[in-house]
């Protein structure tokens, strides 16, 4: 119990510091909105508190200094409290770690770059238990490796544990029937998917040099933004030569916004919309308080030359690099519609509820960006949302059956208009996900 305390001050000193974070922000923001209010013709954005007046100045000045004053004392006593107590203890709670993870989903790039114990560094598990990816101790955490490894990948503000619903662990009984190990991936989803696809095709090629059998094969399962991480990971382990990628005989994406979710480029013009208003221009950096992981999901950025200039310079326009299914790999695809019935004008407008079914099977109004997932390797559920994916059984049959025929070189890409089927019937095509 000592260590899950030990723990929790660690995370008590990070929220105390992102507290601070937070209210000198807030300063800032009450402090621009003034400076636009005193002088609404000058639009330069305010810097420091020396543009007001003397007293207004001192008065910001003084927030400041305290906030850091009492979040330097909250964080050193924290600091203490964690030394004193010593390590081991049981895993904390599946709530505690899910408000973790959802924090580093919405703010996890300035977690990471303040160096805040909150922040979520990459690692592998097994029955929840972390890796150390090194032979001797794989052998002891895992003492059936196998030879077949299954690797989950989750998305954005989740975490390794919530694959696992209501006491049922669909992954377990998909992982047995396939006689593969499975293999948790738990990141920090609010760095940039390139950032993350770097990482984890690091790890990967650490896993497979060190995994205690010869790996016979590797499967991928990723849900959501953890299908763009798993893309990502593979184009950037090709450019550095690594030998991981081939031992990867599947890909499956569950519910993946391929070609970016909309609800990130509508958080994006109103941004653009706030800043072109007299007054509320400050407040549009509240809008911008949103992660780089989150962010990508405007398009579906995969490398890093999709969100740093030039490109980045205009992120309201996609202007990604093309990066097709890697070769000699058999991709598979599924996809959720809220309606409950094909053709069904909700699904076509609202798909998953987060991801349009264009963007979830990878097809694209432009046809040079369109995926090349074969039409019995794509599966669409209806009456559906963007969780349910990773929890209704239809789902993993499929991909059970999928996975058992393991099927040959895949075909050309459907375009846009084709209608793509699942379970036997057929998907409507729903609206481009451009």
């Amino acid at each position: 119990m000592s260590g899950n305390l030990q723990v929790v001050a660690s995370d008590l000193r990070g929220l105390s510091r992102l507290a601070v974070d937070a209210t000198i922000g807030v300063t800032d923001l009450v402090e621009a909105m003034h400076h636009n209010v005193r002088h609404p013709a000058d639009t330069r954005r305010l810097e420091r508190s020396e543009e007001h007046g003397v007293i207004e100045g001192m008065v910001y000045g003084t927030i400041r200094l305290l906030t850091r004053a009492v979040g330097s004392g909250v964080e050193a006593l924290l600091s203490i409290v964690g030394a004193a107590l010593p390590d081991g203890g049981p895993a904390l709670s599946y709530r505690h770690e899910a408000l973790r993870a959802a924090l580093n989903g919405v703010v996890g790039d300035h977690l990471a770059a303040t160096g805040n114990p909150l922040a979520i560094v990459m690692s592998l598990h097994h029955e929840g238990r972390p890796l150390v990816l090194e032979k001797s101790a794989l052998a002891t955490t895992i003492p059936k490796p196998g030879s077949r490894l299954l690797l989950l990948i989750h998305g954005l503000c989740r975490n390794d544990q919530q694959w696992t619903q209501n006491g049922r662990d669909p992954v377990n009984d998909l992982a047995r029937d396939l006689n593969c190990t499975p293999l948790y991936l738990r990141y920090n989803s609010g760095l940039h998917v390139s950032t993350n696809g770097r990482a984890l095709a690091d790890l990967l090629e650490s896993l497979l040099t060190e995994w205690p059998e010869p790996v016979e094969s590797l499967t991928i399962l990723s849900h959501s933004m953890g299908g763009l991480v798993a893309r990502s990971a593979c184009r950037q382990a090709q450019e550095a030569g690594q030998a991981w990628p081939a031992s990867l005989r599947h890909l499956v994406f569950l519910g993946t916004p391929h070609h970016g979710s909309p609800l990130e480029r509508w958080g994006h013009w109103v941004d653009r919309i706030l800043e072109a208003v007299p007054f509320a221009g400050p407040l549009a950096r509240l809008g911008k308080v949103r992660s780089a992981g989150i962010t990508d999901l405007r398009h579906g950025n995969l490398l890093d030359g999709d969100w740093q200039p030039p490109a980045g310079l205009k992120a309201g326009k996609d202007r990604r690099t093309h990066v097709p299914l890697p070769e000699g790999v058999h991709c598979f695809a599924l996809a959720a519609v809220t309606g409950t019935h094909p053709g069904s004008l909700k699904g076509r407008l609202l798909g998953d509820g987060l991801v349009p079914l264009d963007s979830a099977l990878g097809r694209h109004r432009d046809p040079r960006r369109c995926l090349d997932f074969p039409e019995n390797q794509t599966w669409v559920g209806h009456g559906m949302g963007h969780l349910d994916l990773i929890t209704r059984p239809e789902g993993y049959e499929q991909i059970r059956r999928w996975l058992r025929d393991d099927p040959s070189v895949r075909r050309p890409c459907s375009q846009p208009d084709q209608r793509l089927r699942g379970s036997g019937s057929s998907a409507p095509p729903g609206a481009s996900a451009g």
